[in-house]
């Protein structure tokens, strides 16, 4: 751990938290860094979400209703 890491305490359902603890043993990795590496996966995926949001804000909005008769127009439905 480097020295800008916090402690914190989290509560893992107890399937979870073993399962956890079996992949640690198995990959010689501790558990925080199994669980800090899975929430930076989480968050990087966020950030890419809310850039793809970002990227197509001006792109029209079409209705669910409109969606459909396109897509029966299409011969997709």
């Amino acid at each position: 751990m480097t020295a800008l890491s916090k402690r914190s305490t989290i509560y893992l359902d107890s399937a979870l938290h073993q399962a956890l603890r079996i992949k640690s043993l198995e990959t010689s990795r501790s558990m925080s860094e199994l669980i800090n590496e899975a929430v930076k996966q989480a968050l990087s995926e966020d950030a890419e979400d809310i850039l793809a949001f970002e990227e197509r804000v001006n792109e029209p909005v079409i209705s669910y209703e409109q969606m459909v008769k396109r897509l029966k127009k299409d011969g997709r439905i």
